[in-house]
């Protein structure tokens, strides 16, 4: 019916006036009603005379600029859905990480605050498990990394796995309450205990876990092609195949970095001397990944990061790929290694303990929640 209508309506040709025979040039009128209608320039209607070619040069123009203006714009929306597209697809590797409930069992009462409210501090754990295809409960490798707010430098600190600490309740009730060494309470009550112990001794509210075991860790080296390492002093490892290290630099690949990493018995400052060479490690990896791309390339970043998924384990929340792409301008000369402030050794009972500097660990641990790093450094330059 609609159509019939529409078929037997004359058309806009029709309609249109006779042609005047005069050359004046047409003028639109307010009163005119194809002015009120929108009509009153008309596409079609060429004038009469010499100025035809005029009109023509100057729709060939418009012409141009018009389409100039769409392959523009759709060049940008190619490159600018590829760059999104890209972001997007790379963000999807965190499905493939293996989370842990970080935080379920961390009474909010009992939590520092957040001074700083766009800096980031993330608690680091490590497992030494001797086999390298079975996690152990320990946390050998704990670390505060401590990102700004600007994300343009980062703080990683240190806490030896024997520093005498006070440990929480377990949330079942049936550990903890007691003084013992910091990596117990990961072996009392798992990541939400080592979260609450941690946060209990540094007075810093922890944003997110990361946990690497030492297997992976040398799964991470061997995807960025191996890291530079400037060794000290020459030293034999303790552990098969006993490598030898020779002082100096050189290249490892993941299974010497993960050996050189573990040495501690050879040197007169144990633990400490494997927080140096842990420390020097990741701070390789850091430029490796920088020198081969993957951090400036959210496609390469992807393929990184798929690489090593199965060697994390992060809390629920954290993005790694989000965290990675934050960070990619940070290299290792940005990157302040410290270990938290310490007064000694001793024995409690029949066990070898870290003693803390309560006074310098307080001013460095408020200097992270304020996120006030650069001029604590400033005030006590790394030895």
């Amino acid at each position: 019916m609609q159509e019939k209508q529409r078929s037997g309506s004359p058309s806009a040709a029709d309609l249109r006036p006779p042609a005047a025979s005069t050359t004046a040039p047409r003028c639109a009128r307010s009163d005119d009603p194809r002015s009120a209608a929108g009509t009153a320039a008309l596409p079609d209607e060429q004038p009469d005379g010499p100025a035809a070619p005029a009109s023509s040069g100057l729709r060939a123009r418009r012409r141009f600029r018009i389409t100039a203006l769409i392959v523009g714009l759709v060049l940008l929306l190619v490159v600018g859905g590829l760059g999104l597209g890209g972001r997007l697809y790379a963000r999807s590797v965190g499905q493939e990480i293996e989370r842990v409930d970080a935080f379920s069992h961390v009474p909010e009462a009992e939590r520092p605050t957040r001074a700083a409210s766009k800096a980031l501090n993330l608690l680091i754990l490590g497992s030494d498990s001797r086999d390298p295809d079975t996690k152990g409960s320990r946390t050998d490798t704990i670390m505060v990394l401590h990102l700004p707010a600007a994300r343009d430098r980062a703080q990683l600190i240190s806490i030896p796995r024997d520093t005498w600490v006070t440990v929480p309740k377990s949330a079942d009730g049936r550990t903890g309450g007691a003084n013992a060494k910091i990596n117990t309470a990961y072996a009392w009550g798992g990541t939400s205990l080592m979260v609450r112990t941690v946060e209990s001794f540094t007075a810093v509210r922890i944003d997110h876990v990361l946990l690497i075991d030492f297997a992976g860790f040398q799964r991470i080296v061997d995807a960025v092609g191996g890291v530079e390492i400037d060794v000290d002093r020459g030293f034999t490892s303790i552990h098969p195949p006993h490598r030898t290290f020779t002082a100096g630099r050189q290249r490892l690949n993941g299974a010497a970095a993960l050996d050189y990493s573990r040495q501690r018995k050879q040197f007169s400052d144990g633990d400490f001397a494997r927080i140096r060479h842990q420390q020097q490690v990741i701070a390789a990896i850091m430029d490796q990944a920088a020198a081969k791309g993957f951090l400036a390339n959210p496609v390469r970043l992807n393929s990184f990061l798929r690489a090593t998924a199965d060697a994390i384990t992060a809390d629920k929340t954290l993005s790694v790929f989000d965290l990675a792409w934050e960070m990619r301008g940070v290299r290792s000369s940005d990157l302040s290694r410290l270990t938290s402030p310490s007064s000694g050794t001793g024995t409690e009972g029949d066990e070898s303990v870290v003693y803390t500097d309560t006074g310098q660990a307080r001013r460095l641990y408020q200097a992270v929640k304020d996120d006030a790093m650069e001029k604590w450094l400033a005030d006590n330059p790394p030895s």
